[in-house]
C-alpha cells in the first residue's frame, strides 16, 4: 500500500569571515546574458542565456547536460535587480553569467553565475590559454586596480604561493582547478565591481593569467560567486544585500532579457514559502536543502532508508545549484522515480535512452504524464510538465528531463538543477538560513 499524502504548501512551477588581520575591504541546458539599465531608484539586470541555439530543445539540453558530470565533480538599501535572460545563443556554455563592470573606468565582463561557488575571477590580459582571449579584463586601463601581496592574510585562504624570504614581496599567486579537467593560475587582486548602478569597491578576485587543460568547461569571461562562504559576493557586500538575493531563471529557449537576478530584501516576493538551509562545514559554499520525499503524481516513490539523509562528513543531502541542467538523484531514488513514472505514463511503445535521458517515449502514444513533486521541509514544490520532461521539436518525442548521479562523481549528493527551476523566483536568504520558492514567469 502506498503511503498517504501529507499536507503541505504547495509551490506550482507555471508552463511555459574575514580571517583574523584581513585588511579592511568589504567581505568577499545554460549560460545568461545580463543587460544592465537603471532608474531613479532602483537598478535592473536581465539575463539572456548564452549557449548557441541548437537545433531543437532536446538537442540543446542533451548537450548543455554533458557539462553536469564535471559540475558536479565540483560540487539592502534599495532594491538592485540585474536583468536576465536565456543567453544560449550568445556564448558556447552551460553556465547562467550575469553582465557586470570590473575596474575604474568600468570595463563590461559576462560572469558567470555560481551558486555554489565563493571566488570570483575573470580572464585578465595577458592569458593566451584563456577561453575568451578577445574579451580580457585590463588591470593596466584601471586606475582601481591592485594585487593583493603574498604575506596578505587572504593568501592562505587560496593555498597562494607564500613569500620569499630572501626577496622583496611578490603578488599573491594561486593555483585552482576547476571541473574535472581544467585548472587555472590567477592573481589574487581587488577592485571596483559595478552590479546594476552598485559599485562594490575593493572586491576581492582572482585575476586569471594561465589555464591549464581543457578550458570547454570554464565560463568564457570569468564567474561571480553566489555562495555562502568568506568569498562571495553576500559575504563581500555585507550589509548592502544583507545576504539575500534572488533569481528566475528564463526558458534556455528565450531569446530576451526577462529573467533576474535581485540583490538585496527589497523587492523579494511577499507569498513565498520557504524551508531551511542546512550547514556542511566541509563543503561551506552549498546550499544544502532537507529534501525528504519525491512524489510522481499523488504517490510517493519508496526509497531505501536514509536516501536523502544530509551527512556533513560525506557530502550526502540535496543541494539547490544554479550551475548544473538536469536534476539528479542518488541511484536508488532516480531509480524510484522513473519505475514509477513509467508505470503512471504507460507509454505503448515503451522507453529509449538519448544522452544522459534514459526514459524518452513517443508522445503521440501518450494521452499525459504526471506533475513531479520535491517535498522540503515546510513545503512542496510541484514541476508541471515545463519541468518535468525536455521534447523534441523535430519528432514527437519527450524525455524525463532528470537523471542518476554518476556513481564515480558525488554518488551522494542529489542536485536540484537550472531545468527544475526555469519560471521560478528561488530566494536565498543567507542571513536567515533559509531558501524560498515562488511562481514567477520569466520568459
Amino acid at each position: 500500500m502506498r503511503p498517504p499524502m501529507k499536507t503541505h504548501h504547495l509551490i506550482t512551477i507555471p508552463p511555459i569571515p574575514t580571517p583574523p588581520g584581513a585588511m579592511a575591504t568589504p567581505h568577499s541546458l545554460f549560460l545568461l546574458f545580463i543587460l544592465l539599465f537603471s532608474t531613479s531608484n532602483a537598478a535592473d539586470l536581465r539575463i539572456f542565456h548564452a549557449e548557441r541555439h541548437s537545433p531543437t530543445p532536446l538537442d540543446s539540453v542533451l548537450s548543455l547536460a554533458r557539462n553536469d558530470l564535471t559540475r558536479l565533480a565540483f560540487l539592502s538599501r534599495k532594491v538592485t535587480s540585474v536583468p536576465v535572460a536565456s543567453g544560449q545563443q550568445v556564448l558556447q556554455s552551460s553556465s547562467y553569467v550575469l553582465r557586470a563592470k570590473l575596474g575604474s573606468p568600468g570595463q563590461l565582463l559576462l560572469l558567470a553565475l555560481d551558486t555554489s561557488a565563493d571566488a570570483a575571477w575573470t580572464s585578465c590580459s595577458p592569458c593566451s590559454t584563456c577561453p575568451s582571449s578577445s574579451a580580457l579584463f585590463l588591470p593596466a586601463n584601471s586606475s582601481t586596480y591592485s594585487p593583493l601581496p603574498c604575506y596578505s592574510s587572504w593568501c592562505p585562504q587560496f593555498k597562494g604561493q607564500s613569500c620569499a624570504a630572501d626577496s622583496a614581496p611578490s603578488p599573491c599567486t594561486y593555483y585552482q582547478p576547476y571541473g574535472g579537467d581544467a585548472a587555472f593560475t590567477a592573481t589574487l587582486s581587488q577592485d571596483s565591481l559595478t552590479l546594476a548602478s552598485d559599485v562594490i569597491p575593493n572586491y576581492l578576485f582572482g585575476c586569471v593569467t594561465a589555464v591549464n587543460g581543457s578550458s570547454a568547461n570554464l565560463p568564457k569571461q570569468g564567474l561571480l560567486g553566489l555562495g555562502r562562504g568568506p568569498m562571495s559576493l553576500l559575504a563581500q557586500t555585507g550589509p548592502l544585500y544583507q545576504g539575500v538575493f534572488s533569481y528566475c531563471l528564463p526558458s534556455f529557449k528565450s531569446y530576451y532579457f526577462s529573467g533576474s537576478l535581485r540583490l538585496g530584501p527589497l523587492g523579494q516576493p511577499k507569498n513565498i514559502r520557504f524551508t531551511p538551509l542546512l550547514k556542511n562545514p566541509h563543503r561551506p559554499s552549498l546550499y544544502y536543502v532537507n529534501l525528504t520525499a519525491v512524489l510522481v503524481g499523488r504517490f510517493e516513490v519508496p526509497v531505501p532508508p536514509g536516501s536523502f539523509a544530509f551527512d556533513p562528513e560525506t557530502g550526502a543531502g540535496t543541494v539547490v545549484d544554479s550551475g548544473t541542467v538536469i536534476t539528479r538523484f542518488v541511484t536508488p531514488v532516480y531509480a524510484a522515480i522513473r519505475d514509477e513514472f513509467r508505470r503512471q505514463v504507460n507509454a505503448s511503445g515503451g522507453y529509449t535512452s538519448l544522452g544522459a535521458f534514459d526514459t524518452c517515449f513517443s508522445t503521440d502514444e501518450v494521452a499525459s504524464v504526471p506533475a513531479v513533486t520535491l517535498r522540503m521541509e515546510g513545503l512542496d514544490l510541484v514541476l508541471r510538465v515545463e519541468n518535468t520532461l525536455i521534447h523534441s521539436s523535430a519528432t514527437p518525442l519527450a524525455c524525463l528531463a532528470m537523471a542518476a548521479a554518476p556513481d564515480n562523481v558525488n554518488a551522494v549528493v542529489n542536485v536540484i538543477a537550472s531545468l527544475q527551476q526555469q519560471n521560478l523566483r528561488v530566494v536565498v536568504d543567507a542571513a536567515n538560513a533559509r531558501v524560498g520558492f515562488a511562481r514567477e514567469v520569466c520568459n
